[in-house]
């Protein structure tokens, strides 16, 4: 490996080196705004790396990570992510309970394996990611080891990853009896060699498909997710609803593009479903809530759905507008996922954890500042104008009618004015005046901090989205 190879992987190699600091730092000396402080020095160091391993790209790192900007801009995003979710979880974790140092080593070694995954092309590589990533996160989720409810949603997490990662594998071992190859591109050469559709092909992508539908909670592949979002601690839900499902979603994109495996128009059709179902069915369900965190678990099942109406699209479009669509999406999701996350989090106290919907009545009049911050994000779930949520919902919508899938696009119109009632429901109880309140007065902190910037960032985003969407295009040409 040449220096040229190094300066490309520094990103990766600064958060295996934090991640060992950290590891290091506890056996020495237990203290955990010692080790939330060392982790995000790490993660501020590796995203400045990033603009040494730009001038490198496009490069491949050995046999398994191409580093281009694709992965650059996706591990940007994914480290500010984390670096948003580990201020909450400072706050969230420093006055409770418990030995709570490694829970920034946790959230290091996830972000390891996010960002393998998006640099991933090879089957190797991808499955490494994505274990990686999933063994850390149902250790994040029962966190709380005395607590019943995040243990049995680490408990749903562990039994059903397992499943999901027997499927994949069993899907690699279809695609190479008949490929021949684990490299993405060696597999999309064969497919491009064969003027007819190869069944053993076909059912290894499928199942690679149902593997990855666990990871993103598409319908039918959804049913762990309301019990570990509403048992995981409040920032590690938002962490799992963001990092987790967006590291996934892009190297399903990758992989799909790499092997030209839109090539199978089959495999649309059952995309078509899935994406149908998701839609409908989340936003469906999320009406019946009335525990915020479950509420927005159904809704993050919506919402990926929505990706995938982009995704399917993608088939009819050109690889550019597929993946502007899908990363402007994706960077407005993670804004206001983690942000409404965020609010919970600031919300909860050691005691009691803010997931009930009576808890935020009267929320406007007791802390007006972190209620309209809550409400910005909600419309933006919502896909209200002004907000960056309305214009990724405009790029899926765009993507849609341009590939004229007028089923998909009933759904979404439909599925967005469900959600719409939902998200008001929320608005309306806590603009309700109520005396009687159980809210702390508030308390100025890192939380406060993080949410205020991602409050900005979805206002300005939502009305001027020109300078983000120039970077994205900049990314969609040089993939």
């Amino acid at each position: 490996m040449n220096i040229n190879q190094l300066i490309a992987l520094a990103p990766i190699m600064t958060i295996a080196g934090t991640a060992i600091a950290v590891m290091l730092g506890i056996a020495v000396r237990r203290n955990f705004v010692l080790a939330c402080s060392v982790a995000a020095v790490g993660l501020i160091l590796s995203l400045w790396s990033l603009g040494s391993a730009w001038r490198e790209i496009p490069i491949q790192t050995g046999l398994l990570i191409q580093v281009d900007a694709y992965m650059l801009f996706y591990m940007a995003l994914l480290l500010s992510s984390g670096l948003a979710v580990l201020g909450f979880c400072y706050d969230y974790f420093k006055d409770r309970e418990g030995q709570n140092e490694e829970l920034p080593l946790l959230l290091l070694t996830a972000l390891l394996g996010g960002s393998v995954l998006v640099g991933s092309t090879h089957f190797a590589a991808f499955f490494m990611g994505l274990e990686i990533l999933s063994i850390s996160l149902f250790v994040l989720i029962g966190y709380p080891l005395k607590q019943s409810r995040p243990l049995e949603g680490a408990i749903k997490y562990l039994i059903l990853s397992g499943v999901s990662s027997a499927f994949l594998l069993m899907g690699m071992a279809l695609i190479y009896a008949q490929c021949g190859e684990l490299y993405f591109s060696g597999i999309g050469g064969y497919i491009a060699s064969r003027d007819d559709m190869n069944i053993m092909v076909l059912g290894g992508i499928i199942l690679i498909v149902a593997g990855l539908g666990f990871k993103l909670s598409l319908i039918p592949f959804h049913l762990w997710t309301p019990d570990v979002y509403q048992g995981a601690p409040a920032p590690i839900t938002a962490f799992i609803a963001t990092v987790s499902k967006g590291a996934v979603f892009v190297l399903l994109l990758r992989y799909f593009i790499s092997t030209d495996s839109y090539a199978y128009k089959p495999l649309l059709n059952i995309f078509s479903v899935i994406a149908g179902l998701s839609i409908l069915g989340g936003n469906l369900l999320a009406l019946l809530q009335n525990n915020v965190k479950r509420l927005l678990a159904y809704s993050s099942i919506a919402h990926m759905g929505y990706l995938l109406v982009a995704f399917i699209a993608g088939g009819s479009i050109s690889s550019v507008l597929l993946i502007e669509s899908v990363t402007f999406y994706l960077f407005a999701y993670f804004i206001t996922t983690i942000g409404a996350f965020g609010v919970v989090s600031i919300l909860s106290t050691p005691q009691t954890e803010a997931e009930d919907i009576s808890f935020y009545r009267g929320l406007f009049w007791q802390r007006p500042w972190l209620a309209s911050a809550f409400t910005l994000m909600l419309l933006s779930l919502a896909g209200i104008p002004l907000t960056a949520g309305f214009i990724g919902k405009f790029y899926i919508f765009a993507g849609a009618a341009d590939s004229r899938l007028w089923g998909l696009l009933f759904a979404i119109i439909v599925g967005s004015g469900l959600g719409l009632y939902y998200y008001l429901r929320i608005i309306v109880v806590m603009s309700t005046n109520a005396e009687t309140t159980a809210i702390e007065p508030a308390q100025y902190s890192i939380s406060t901090a993080v949410l205020v910037f991602l409050t900005m960032l979805l206002i300005w985003f939502g009305i001027y989205p020109t300078l983000l969407v120039n970077v994205i295009q900049l990314v969609a040409y040089a993939t």
